[in-house]
């Protein structure tokens, strides 16, 4: 049996001469074109048999110009990333996190509480979920608080001052969830009176005083990992996993007590742990701040750090210190809000 080959250009491959008639698809035929599978004479025959099918052009999209707010992420929302504030008796430092589209820390400072110099209120917020809740906190606890104490003036005590501060701290949270918002809130609080101060938290915001340059932590974290709340939590019916590294309620939330969090209300209960101190001269500065200070910074480490800029004979610059406090923490990986408030409690003996 012969065989034969056909070669482009040669009588044996010439169109004139080929018997059989070349149908193919539109398809193929865009392609056989553009690579020139065909001689010059076989495609103009072609394209006089076969008609070309265009493709239509696609409709126009109308994109809108968003400039730079498209990928600009929001200001918090009393419209700065940083948010300071300085007297003689305290300084706080707040800065959103770099990770953050909204800044949901918040803080609360009055002093001369009734015309009293020596009552005042202090409290540091890290609101989750948004800052709805860290918001109403910051304006409504310390109000309940006062309420609290004030209604027991002029007689004798029935309760002591830390059922009054619960109770303050229970009614934030009941009038919280009748706003009927998503989110919820850690706290530390620091109410100043009578010589005396009284320092409550719901959730992982600390209070770390300096007594004669010692740290000493006046709160402990609430943690679904500590032991007594993780058996409180199981008792009512819920758990605790790890979930990328943190353990979580529900496998949700890395904190155990809070205000707000309604979908999580059965287990993330807003009662504060209290305790209460006897201002004396060794007492020298309180910090209270946020987790996103203290993930990377230790208690020790904040007071070492805090006391030459807060104890200075001459000139005394706390607000220095809270600064200086949330640089190291952002510099050392912190991507949270982190809030530092230093209150000098030697104005309050």
């Amino acid at each position: 049996m012969s065989c034969s080959v056909a070669v482009s250009g040669s009588p044996v491959f010439s169109p004139q001469r080929n018997p059989f008639t070349c149908m193919p698809s539109p398809e193929t035929l865009a392609v056989g074109l553009t690579q020139s599978h065909f001689s010059p004479v076989a495609t103009s025959n072609l394209s006089r048999s076969v008609p070309l099918l265009k493709r239509k052009r696609p409709a126009r999209i109308d994109i809108p110009n968003m400039g730079l707010e498209a990928i600009e992420p929001p200001l918090a929302s009393d419209g700065r990333r940083e948010v300071e504030e300085e007297c003689a008796r305290y300084s706080v430092y707040c800065k959103r996190g770099r990770k953050r589209v909204e800044m949901e820390d918040r803080h609360s400072a009055s002093v001369d509480l009734q015309g009293d110099p020596q009552m005042a209120f202090f409290g540091v917020f890290d609101g989750h979920g948004g800052s709805k809740a860290s918001q109403f906190a910051s304006e409504n606890i310390g109000k309940r608080i006062l309420e609290e104490v004030m209604s027991g003036e002029g007689e004798e005590r029935v309760i002591g001052v830390e059922e009054e501060v619960k109770n303050g701290y229970l009614k934030t949270d009941a009038e919280f969830l009748k706003e009927q918002v998503k989110g919820g809130t850690c706290c530390v609080t620091a109410f100043v009176r009578k010589g005396d101060l009284i320092v409550s938290n719901t959730g992982d915001c600390r209070a770390v005083m300096s007594v004669s340059g010692a740290a000493e932590a006046l709160t402990s974290d609430h943690r679904p990992s500590r032991e007594d709340e993780k058996d409180r939590i199981e008792r009512l019916g819920g758990y605790i996993d790890c979930s990328r590294g943190v353990w979580r309620l529900q496998g949700s939330l890395a904190v155990s007590r809070g205000i707000g969090d309604s979908h999580l209300k059965q287990w993330v209960i807003p009662e504060p742990e209290t305790r209460v101190i006897k201002i004396e001269p060794e007492c020298e500065f309180l910090i209270l701040a946020s987790d996103g200070l203290w993930e990377k910074v230790s208690n020790q480490e904040a007071v070492d750090i805090a006391r030459p800029l807060c104890v200075d004979p001459q000139k005394p610059t706390p607000l220095s210190a809270c600064k200086k406090l949330v640089n190291l923490s952002i510099s050392r990986g912190s991507m949270d809000d982190i809030s530092v408030m230093i209150i000098q409690l030697g104005h309050f003996i």
